[in-house]
Parts: C-alpha cells; sequence; structure tokens
C-alpha cells in the first residue's frame, strides 16, 4: 500500500498553457463539477485542504498536478457540466481537458467520478467513451457514498453501473471523503500501475 510521506502542488495549467512534459506517471480524476474530485484527491493525499474545495461548482478551472512522494502526480481536472459557468467558460475548460487527455505522455488512467445519488448524464457517458476509445479502463469513483442510507446503497450502485452501461470486468468503487471508504481501493489501483 501507498504511503503518502510528501506532497507538493507542482503544476497549474491554464486554458492557454502547454500541457507539461512530466517524467512522472499520472492519475487523472475527471467528473461534474461538485462531484467531489478536490475532496478524494486530498483523501488520497491525507491533506484536509491541499486541494481547494467549495460548495460552489466550478472552483477548479485549472489542471492541478499534485506530486506525490515525488513518485507520481494526482492530476485534478477541471469539472464539467456546471451551467452557471456561461458557455464560453465552459467551451475553455472542456478544450482544456481535452487537450489534456490527447496529449498527456505519462497518463496511466483516469478515474471518472459519478455522485452516487445522481443520475448519469450523457456528458458523463462521453467521458467513459473517450476513457474507453483512448485505451483505458475505466474506474467509475460513486462518490458521497456517506450521503445515502445503508439500505440504498446496492439500488445506487446498480443504478449507476446501468447508467454508465457498465461492462462486468469494468469496476466501480464506492467512496466517501468523510469516512475514507474506498481509498485504500484507489490508492491500490494507482499502485498497480507504478
Amino acid at each position: 500500500m501507498i504511503l503518502v510521506k510528501s506532497v507538493n502542488l507542482s503544476t497549474v495549467i491554464g486554458p492557454t498553457s502547454r500541457i507539461p512534459d512530466n517524467l512522472l506517471p499520472e492519475f487523472a480524476f475527471a467528473g461534474k463539477s461538485n462531484v467531489g474530485k478536490s475532496s478524494l484527491i486530498n483523501s488520497l493525499m491525507n491533506r484536509k485542504s491541499y486541494a481547494r474545495v467549495s460548495q460552489k461548482p466550478g472552483k477548479t478551472q485549472t489542471i492541478n498536478y499534485y506530486s506525490v512522494n515525488e513518485a507520481f502526480l494526482l492530476v485534478d481536472l477541471p469539472g464539467y457540466g456546471y451551467a452557471k459557468a456561461g458557455e464560453q467558460a465552459q467551451t475553455a475548460w472542456s478544450q482544456l481537458i481535452e487537450r489534456y487527455l490527447n496529449t498527456s505522455g505519462q497518463l496511466r488512467q483516469v478515474f471518472l467520478l459519478a455522485d452516487v445519488r445522481r443520475e448519469v448524464a450523457d456528458n458523463d457517458r462521453m467521458m467513459l467513451d473517450w476513457i474507453r476509445t483512448a485505451g483505458f479502463e475505466p474506474v467509475i469513483i460513486a462518490t458521497k457514498m456517506d450521503k445515502l442510507k445503508r439500505s440504498e446503497v446496492k439500488g445506487r450502485i446498480e443504478a449507476l453501473r446501468r447508467g454508465f452501461a457498465l461492462r462486468d470486468e469494468e469496476r466501480m468503487i464506492p467512496f466517501s471523503a468523510r469516512t475514507g471508504t474506498g481509498r485504500d481501493q484507489i490508492l491500490e489501483e494507482i499502485e498497480k500501475q507504478l
């Protein structure tokens, strides 16, 4: 299991920046605005608020690279689907995400986050299609598990699997930043590819 000893925000990329040629393996986290990407990254890094977390959607507007143990990078992508951001901002974010996904030479895995309480939307399915088309094995992270009653868990996980039309072999990891559920499984997925 990965023991996190050091963390550092190594690079921040905006819409006009060049995607860096990193030497370390990269693990990217994609998903809708306010799905919990920054909270998940904080949990993986064992930090409370290193990646900026907000109640307002659309807070992460850049690609943020976090170096862990100087051995690999966790990459926090801007959220998609935030309607109040305006069309121009949404287009800039989507082009930035697409450019990153198409040009990063060290990208090992894209984790796709989905709020377990919500229905899967078209933009979520589009992101999953991109992950598959790019040759990555999708790993869906069902976030905000602590918001469900125990009796709701199985049904909501099954609804997410159906919504994404996941194949039997495609993985879904239930996750809660509050309780730490799923944290070790995500770190194991990363460790397999180091």
